[in-house]
């Protein structure tokens, strides 16, 4: 008997010192990563890994200065993170995957032996809540296909004065429940570099088309009130472009919307293109919602633009505020400072 009354104590105590143990764990509200060993960890990935799982604070994680060769993944149990670099210039995150490369790991999770464009990215942002500041994110594939540098499907994303950095679709925004707000960032790129379902704002934006062809392609669904908006963005083009159209519909309900903007001349006359050749979706135009409001530049003029496009009026202008895009349910209120 006296020995089971031992044994019991035994459990008993080993058991509430695995219980303080566990309540004794920490974890920091800010990260410091520095490739030099200076900082909590030396790769950004490390650093989002170490951060708790679904944690209900926002943490900071500081990227001091260096060119991060990574593939980084921030997955949708690691909310509420914010990734600061040290400055835009020289704070670099660089990958070069895109669709068609063979993938030097095999088969993904998909049974897939080469990437894709939805597994081509440099950085990939599935949790909500992420904030991006003073970064550079770019995909160094160069002109082979599809190679994005930011995929983004987490939900109240916020990118702030970076630097996003590619060719043929360099940013994606997806799904459609994900609402991102894009403020003071250069985005560069070739072929529908701008893509995807989300709800995105762009506010105060340089806008860099690098060859003849296409700046947006939104996939906006038919339950979404709002796809892309940009306001006072500025489009401007490498010397070699002249044929640039603001955007093409990549599925038939696709929304978007320029708000006093400065368009260069690089942008056609007609403004916007119908995606014909869609086999699956031959009439897009007729669903495409295409605005805009009250432009300027060399590529503003709205003579020739195509007839199914729109100019809004000054009370239809009135519903594009942050509030109303990006609001939703919650009524989410995005930080501006």
């Amino acid at each position: 008997m006296k020995c089971f009354n031992y044994l019991l104590l035994l459990i008993c105590c080993l058991f509430l010192t695995i219980r303080l143990q566990a309540q004794q764990v920490k974890y920091p509200g800010e990260l410091t990563v520095a490739q030099d060993g200076s900082g909590n960890y030396k790769t950004i990935q490390e650093a989002v890994n170490s951060v708790r799982d679904l944690g209900a604070q926002q943490v900071i994680i500081h990227i001091k200065k260096g060119t991060y060769h990574e593939k980084l993944i921030i997955p949708t149990w690691k909310t509420k993170i914010s990734l600061i670099g040290e400055d835009t210039k020289n704070t670099i995150i660089t990958n070069a995957d895109y669709s068609g490369k063979a993938n030097p790991g095999g088969t993904d999770a998909f049974g897939k032996d080469k990437f894709t464009t939805y597994t081509s990215y440099t950085v990939l942002v599935q949790g909500n809540d992420c904030m991006i500041e003073n970064l550079t994110i770019e995909n160094t594939a160069g002109a082979v296909g599809q190679a994005v540098a930011l995929h983004v499907e987490g939900d109240r994303c916020i990118i702030r004065n970076c630097k996003l950095l590619g060719h043929q679709d360099t940013l994606y925004a997806s799904t459609e429940k994900s609402r991102q707000l894009y403020q003071d960032c250069y985005i560069e790129g070739t072929t529908d570099f701008i893509f995807g379902e989300a709800t995105a704002v762009f506010q105060n934006c340089v806008i860099k088309s690098l060859t003849n062809s296409y700046v947006t392609a939104a996939a906006t669904t038919p339950r979404q009130q709002f796809g892309f908006v940009l306001f006072n963005c500025k489009l401007i083009a490498d010397t070699s472009v002249t044929k640039a159209y603001l955007g093409r519909p990549w599925r038939p309900y696709a929304k978007t919307v320029y708000i006093q903007c400065d368009l260069g001349s690089h942008i056609l006359p007609e403004g916007w293109n119908p995606w014909k050749g869609d086999a699956m979706f031959p009439d897009k135009e007729k669903t495409a919602y295409y605005a805009e409001y009250k432009n300027s530049g060399a590529g503003a003029a709205t003579t020739a633009r195509v007839s199914w496009s729109k100019q809004l009026t000054s009370e239809e202008a009135k519903t594009y505020t942050l509030k109303n895009i990006l609001g939703g349910a919650d009524n989410w209120e995005p930080s501006t400072d």
